[in-house]
């Protein structure tokens, strides 16, 4: 496999089509057990956040998913079952699945769901990490309706007032099918900033932004090397959103997390997520062309405020992401030659050549 832009001494990082990365990711999972199609499942969803720019989500996990599956967190061949089951929602226990395999799952049921019934609640538990949860919601807004979707978490993240880790930051999405503009797509975590960006930040020296994370000693830091845990988006609002994801996530079909972690119950170290996706089926609450019309119109209304002067533009959610994935897919994607030496280091370790 080749990259463009990877050669010589320059620091810049390699360019490298998404092609290439996709038939990367699907070659390393295939190698660590995976079925192709789920392979491809979680290397679509890992190059997808790679062209959107959500770079701490997408190949650089790759080292992290091989070592999931080495230590038997993450299971690469896994039997999604129904646990329970409504005319309006469903429990899958997904076998310690990788995080696409399970919401991906998720997706289908839960648009299943609101065809039948209006709103289709799909709850994934016992999975691991779920990916760019955008990226799930995005694929229901593409079948015309409206997602909400919530990702439940390991405590990785100060709960406010505390220093130490009491909840995650579980992110949150919402994928809204809009009219011209394309799909309206906010895909935010709970806190100011997330792990995966700490851990980028160590990688590649990149400073913490002052009132964003913790050591692991509680104090406050902007060290790259020492930032371990973030702090929640606007306090107790983001703590308080993280604890109520937990809530909805896990406590509610019976994998709690947060408790058997802070507690030293058995098992509860061990990398687990929960995850739910909720569809709406905009058909049953009214015409959908009026509806795209009307979010067209609210968007063209906002983009029409005084701006700023400080603030080139006034943008919705969703729509860096979106340019970048038109960007990317087009001019290949960057990646920082310290990624790339992790990412290869992990391929070669299990006999699939890396990107040059």
């Amino acid at each position: 496999m080749s990259g463009a832009g990877g050669s010589g001494a320059a620091p810049g990082p390699v360019i490298v089509p998404a092609d290439t990365l996709r038939a990367f990711g699907r070659a390393v999972f295939a190698a660590k057990g995976m079925s192709a199609e789920h392979a491809g499942l979680v290397a679509d969803a890992l190059v997808w956040a790679n062209l959107r720019g959500m770079d701490t989500h997408g190949v650089s996990r790759i080292p992290r998913y091989v070592e999931l599956i080495e230590c038997d967190d993450m299971n690469p061949r896994p039997v999604l079952r129904v646990v329970t089951e409504t005319p309006a929602s469903v429990v899958l226990d997904c076998d310690r699945a990788p995080g696409p395999v399970a919401m991906t799952a998720a997706v289908a049921h839960a648009i299943e769901k609101a065809r039948h019934a209006g709103i289709g609640a799909a709850f994934a538990r016992v999975t691991t990490h779920t990916a760019a949860l955008g990226y799930f919601a995005s694929q229901v807004a593409e079948q015309g309706m409206l997602a909400i979707a919530f990702s439940g978490s390991w405590p990785n993240m100060a709960y406010h007032g505390a220093r130490a880790a009491g909840v995650s930051t579980s992110p949150v999405t919402f994928a809204v099918p809009g009219g011209e503009a394309g799909t309206l797509l906010l895909d935010m975590a709970t806190g100011i900033t997330s792990v995966g960006k700490l851990r980028q930040a160590m990688r590649t020296g990149q400073p913490i932004a002052p009132g964003s994370a913790l050591d692991r000693q509680g104090n406050p830091t902007t060290d790259p090397k020492a930032a371990d845990i973030p702090l929640p988006l606007g306090g107790p609002k983001g703590a308080g959103l993280a604890l109520m994801i937990e809530m909805l996530t896990g406590v509610l079909v019976g994998n709690a997390i947060l408790a058997d972690h802070m507690q030293g119950v058995a098992g509860g170290k061990r990398h687990r997520q929960n995850g739910v996706m909720i569809a709406f089926d905009i058909a049953r609450f009214g015409d959908p062309a009026t509806f795209r019309q009307e979010v067209e119109r609210l968007v063209a209304a906002l983009k029409a405020l005084p701006r700023d002067p400080d603030v080139p533009e006034i943008l919705m959610p969703g729509e860096r992401g979106a340019r970048s994935f038109v960007k990317r897919s087009r001019e290949g994607v960057p990646i920082p030659r310290r990624i790339l030496e992790e990412v290869n280091a992990a391929a070669a370790r299990i006999g699939v050549a890396g990107i040059e």
